[in-house]
């Protein structure tokens, strides 16, 4: 995979008026949200985090979105802890456009973030993208969305006819274009199916996922519904191993379970617990929801442990991720992206969903986003998203 070389550094300064000049407005509303006029937000337990807590905003899957007060010397110390990540062109024609605001972070921030499940047998090119992410911050950058996208959702695929969107990561990854040209096909599709155009992308690949699990000593996750694995095996006399190895034991085994409540979970668990949608309440939208409840958990105990308060910290977390994360930022340099948005709180982050959390599709091969679900994405186009699911509230995830 290529690797492309950084932007030159903007000056703190700029980077600070570029946000100090943003207008408020209603959007930079989060959780259930307020009536769209009026009310104060209230400020998130235990005020600002250090700002390089929003280098693990750019993590993908491992998003971690949490406020950040000014240092002295802040920027290079985000060069320094962000140096070893691998950089890459992701979002290729869906980026955004001079127009739309992408040469700079004045407006409001589109990112795709993506996970894969790549393999050490496995062929580079035989690989989808299962975890499909929009992230968006308005432009008062104190907020953030997720919204997760069904991988079974029928779209065009540039070049590929039509197929589940998953299938472009695929499409894009043949003949050498690797994880790059697979995210840059999705973000094509994407932006062919939603309207949206994006200011960077991250990949990670589930093994990342778990070692900063790993790395943060575990999180804390609630378990909303008895969930049976289908992945992890209990092995007679020898631990926990994925449902092949197990097989091939010869020995007894026993699916790995998950017990109604809150619970600690390293690594494998959290990914493990993140990949069931077989038994889970509306399938592939129970697994979305539990994916953005352990984005948040990662997020919390990132902040609470102190982590993001310590750049050694994030450098080593930097490094537990390793070759399984990719980053792009567009034209922005790393260090003037995080710095950009310190503005944004962990107790901002909202998490939406599709088709109003159920199945909408032909029973056989491919799901629809529906007219809501249409509006959710025409609203992040416009930068309205906060009145959108204020007047729509079937589009929070966490909502019955």
């Amino acid at each position: 995979m290529s690797v492309q070389t950084r932007p030159s550094s903007r000056t703190s300064t700029a980077a600070a008026a570029r946000v100090s000049q943003q207008p408020r407005s209603a959007s930079k509303r989060s959780g259930p949200p307020g009536p769209p006029a009026g009310g104060k937000r209230k400020k998130s337990k235990g005020g600002k985090d250090p700002m390089w807590a929003r280098l693990l905003l750019i993590f993908g899957a491992v998003l971690m979105v949490v406020s950040g007060a000014s240092i002295v010397g802040a920027k290079t110390v985000i060069n320094q802890a962000t140096k070893d990540i691998k950089t890459g062109s992701l979002i290729g024609d869906a980026g955004k456009s001079s127009a739309e605001g992408g040469d700079d972070l004045k407006g409001p921030i589109d990112l795709l973030l993506l996970g894969v499940d790549v393999r050490a047998d496995w062929d580079a090119s035989d690989v989808r993208a299962d975890t499909i992410i929009v992230l968006h911050i308005p432009a008062t950058h104190d907020a953030a969305y997720l919204i997760s996208i069904p991988r079974d959702t029928k779209a065009d695929i540039p070049g590929h006819g039509t197929d589940k969107i998953n299938s472009a990561f695929h499409f894009g990854a043949q003949n050498g274009g690797g994880w790059e040209g697979g995210a840059q096909l999705m973000a094509k599709t994407i932006k062919g199916l939603t309207g949206v155009s994006f200011d960077g992308a991250a990949i990670i690949n589930f093994g990342g996922f778990r070692s900063i699990v790993n790395a943060l000593d575990g999180i804390k996750v609630c378990v909303k519904q008895p969930i049976t694995s289908a992945h992890m095996m209990r092995v007679e006399g020898e631990g926990v191993m994925a449902l092949a190895k197990a097989r091939e034991s010869g020995k007894p085994y026993q699916p790995v379970s998950y017990k109604k409540g809150c619970q600690k979970m390293n690594g494998w668990q959290a990914l493990d617990f993140s990949r069931q949608r077989k038994g889970m309440e509306n399938s592939d939208y129970g697994r979305q929801q539990n994916q953005q409840q352990v984005i948040k958990a990662i997020a919390k105990k990132a902040t609470e442990s102190g982590v993001v308060s310590n750049p050694m910290k994030v450098q080593a977390l930097l490094k537990a991720a390793g070759e399984s994360l990719v980053l792009d930022t567009g034209n922005i340099a790393i260090e003037d992206f995080v710095y950009g948005l310190r503005g944004v709180g962990g107790g901002e982050m909202t998490m939406l969903r599709t088709n109003g959390g159920n199945f909408n599709g032909d029973g056989i091969t491919f799901e629809f986003l529906d007219e809501t679900t249409m509006g959710m994405f025409q609203a992040i186009k416009s930068d309205t998203l906060a009145e959108y699911v204020y007047n729509n509230p079937s589009v929070l995830s966490d909502r019955k």
